[in-house]
């Protein structure tokens, strides 16, 4: 009998080797590893995982396949472990989503599966980027939408005569806005057994995390029926009044496969079809799945070497605020309160906070790379690589994206209602009371001008730092701040 390997992030049925897998000819193999359980993760990201995987076991013995369920010091050692018990006529598995664990399984001789847990597989991926000169993400979203036949008229035409409706969904919070009640889960023995066994950082699990497909699937249903609609207009807003917005919360689901990209999206379709959300949410959302989550998926396998590059050559260590230290920027101490609270805060925050954050600091990329692949929920190796090193520090160089994503304070200031309850002005470059975003802004423009100066989407910020009169003194101030960010008291 053979056996199918089945990773902690392949928990469907219809993914790649379980797709045609049965009881009567395979034996399946799960195997959680000590190794993972010690390193600094957040409690609810080990709690989803090893939580999601004990249910899926379970669910593979009710259909009747004979489960190997290991807990060993390391992936090799179970696999080992296994052979030696079971000795089975071969072990198969489906391609693992990582580049370890890739080669982990090519090293001990597993036959490995085309994966369909995503829309594009790297090989497709690699023959499109083959065609361009320059990888836009513009242009690999159009060309999915073709290939795929997501949101398109009967003539080949994007549904509502537009591609892309980015521009319309950049408001910021309403003063009265009325989000969607995320779904939760109430905890049960299975839930309890695994939170009291993991260690790591952050608050315990209290629900908001799918652990079942039946569960994803009813999470998927809630935000189509009560959240999609909201989506669009706000998709970028940041707000003290709601942690969620509009936002899906489904990338957990998506990254273990609890849900399939198809299937979302297919959902998504069919309410804008039947009149019940705004076109600006359907595309909106699409675009997040079938062109920003593909377009990552596929980078991170074909460029490996993206995480050697440091551009800026920055270096500082992660700042005490990081680590749980009070810090009276209030954006960043929201940030980092949602990730401690929920191991989750929305992609804006992850990347023009958090992210503008380190980059305007100066933090080491990698440093950067592994917090944040530790903390968030949903930080997946391959999600958190070219979303770190390509898009929110730009240490790659522009591979990926064509121009830093830093700013000021005035774009926090746009998007969110933080700056208003803040001792700083986001107005503000120089005093005690200018906000370290809009300081570290244009010190990080001077800073890297020999760098930046001859990228055009940057033309007109480098002549604005040109007119500024006080940028001496902006610079002493950066220092100022930079101090008194190492030292904890900002």
């Amino acid at each position: 009998m053979q056996t199918v390997w089945v990773f902690g992030d392949q928990l469907n049925r219809n993914i790649g080797a379980m797709a045609n897998a049965e009881p009567a000819n395979s034996r399946v193999l799960m195997i959680e590893s000590a190794a993972t359980n010690g390193r600094a993760f957040h409690r609810q990201r080990l709690h989803l995982v090893l939580t999601a995987m004990r249910r899926f076991a379970t669910e593979l013995r009710v259909e009747g396949f004979d489960v190997d369920y290991r807990r060993a010091p390391s992936f090799r050692r179970g696999f080992e472990e296994h052979h030696r018990e079971y000795e089975p006529d071969a072990v198969t598995s489906t391609e693992p989503n990582s580049r370890k664990h890739r080669a982990l399984a090519a090293a001990l001789g597993v036959h490995t599966t085309k994966s369909n847990q995503f829309l594009t597989h790297p090989e497709v991926f690699a023959e499109w980027a083959g065609t361009r000169q320059r990888l836009r993400l513009e242009d690999f979203y159009r060309w999915q939408r073709k290939r795929l036949g997501y949101l398109l008229d009967t003539d080949g035409e994007p549904a509502g005569g537009r591609w892309n409706y980015d521009h319309d969904n950049r408001e910021p919070p309403p003063s009265d806005g009325e989000w969607q009640t995320p779904l939760s889960s109430p905890m049960d023995a299975v839930d309890r057994e695994v939170f009291d066994s993991v260690s790591g950082v952050g608050r315990d699990p209290v629900g908001w995390w799918p652990t079942s497909r039946a569960a994803a699937l009813a999470r998927l249903e809630h935000f189509v029926d009560s959240g999609l609609s909201g989506f669009g207009r706000h998709e970028d807003a940041m707000t003290t009044q709601s942690w969620h917005l509009a936002h899906s919360l489904l990338s957990p689901a998506l990254n273990l496969g609890l849900l399939l990209p198809d299937e979302v999206c297919d959902a998504v379709e069919t309410a804008y079809r039947a009149g019940d959300v705004p076109i600006s949410s359907a595309e909106g959302f699409i675009r997040q799945v079938i062109g920003w989550r593909e377009f990552v998926w596929g980078i991170y396998w074909l460029w490996p070497d993206q995480r050697d590059e440091n551009i800026f050559a920055h270096h500082r260590p992660l700042p005490p605020s990081w680590d749980g230290a009070p810090t009276d920027m209030l954006c960043v101490a929201e940030a980092i309160d949602g990730l401690e609270k929920r191991a989750w805060i929305h992609h804006i925050q992850r990347l023009m906070v958090l992210s503008n954050f380190a980059n305007l600091y100066g933090m080491e990329p990698h440093l950067v790379h592994d917090w944040m692949r530790e903390r968030y929920i949903d930080g997946a190796d391959w999600v958190m690589g070219p979303n770190v090193y390509g898009m929110g520090l730009w240490s790659d160089g522009g591979r990926m994206a064509t121009k830093p994503y830093v700013s000021g304070g005035a774009y926090i200031n746009r998007m969110s209602d933080y700056c208003g309850e803040c001792r700083f002005n986001p107005r503000k470059r120089i005093g005690h009371d200018a906000c370290p975003f809009t300081t570290l802004y244009w010190d990080f423009l001077a800073r890297h001008e020999e760098t930046l100066r001859s990228n055009h989407r940057l033309a007109r910020q480098y002549a604005a730092m040109k007119r500024l009169e006080d940028l001496p003194q902006v610079r002493q101030r950066a220092a100022e701040v930079v101090a008194g960010i190492e030292e904890g008291t900002l």
